[in-house]
């Protein structure tokens, strides 16, 4: 779960890049940031902190803060790594039951052959107890997956996700390969029903894969 502070400073980079708070302008004293954002006196400071250090707010002894410079809007995977666990999870529940089932729709041969092999390398990493090529070879047979659902916006929407899923695996596994190991019959399955253009199981499918993933 993101730290109330790091919310904070989200939302203080949208205002400031919505144009609540402008360049050159004072942002309001902590009481009425502490309002504004519902969070405590620490909180704001440890989020003004952040931003001053990052240059994009100013802060000037005896007289206030200042907005120093517009801030870049975040990516789509910047926003997601500041987001709640669940909610993301629902996000992607919802996002890869659709993309199975269009993948068990659209798929072509070209597309099962790329992610057979990426489903090869997955179980090729776990034989030999690699974490990292565990992981890369996992997120690349999903995005094989997007890519064979033809739909450009989905399959980029996937791409975002992969930030936080690194993220997630690298907090869950610590080193070993036995969440993988443990979640790859459901992978073979999840391939066998795509290959067979079976929709409904490929979706329910998708959804233990995430559900054991918790």
């Amino acid at each position: 779960m993101a730290k109330l502070s790091d919310r904070v400073i989200a939302a203080l980079q949208r205002d400031i890049s919505q144009g609540a708070f402008k360049v050159g302008e004072k942002i309001p004293p902590e009481p009425e940031l502490m309002e504004r954002y519902q969070v405590g006196r620490s909180t704001v400071r440890e989020a003004v902190k952040t931003l001053a250090i990052s240059g994009v707010l100013r802060v000037q002894q005896g007289d206030g803060t200042y907005v120093h410079k517009k801030t870049q809007r975040e990516t789509l995977s910047e926003q997601l790594r500041r987001s709640d666990a669940v909610e993301i999870n629902e996000v992607r529940t919802l996002l890869e039951t659709e993309i199975v089932r269009r993948a068990a729709l659209h798929r072509t041969e070209d597309d099962l052959q790329r992610i057979r092999q990426w489903l090869d390398k997955r179980e090729k990493a776990i034989s030999q107890s690699q974490v990292k090529e565990c992981v890369d070879a996992d997120i690349q047979f999903h995005l094989a997956i997007a890519d064979a659902a033809s739909n450009k916006v989905m399959a980029e929407l996937y791409k975002s996700f992969t930030v936080v899923i690194r993220d997630f695996f690298r907090q869950r596994d610590a080193g070993s390969v036995k969440w993988f190991a443990a979640s790859h019959p459901l992978h073979e399955a999840l391939y066998m029903a795509i290959s067979r253009k079976q929709q409904q199981r490929a979706a329910s499918i998708t959804k233990e894969i995430l559900q054991n993933n918790n």
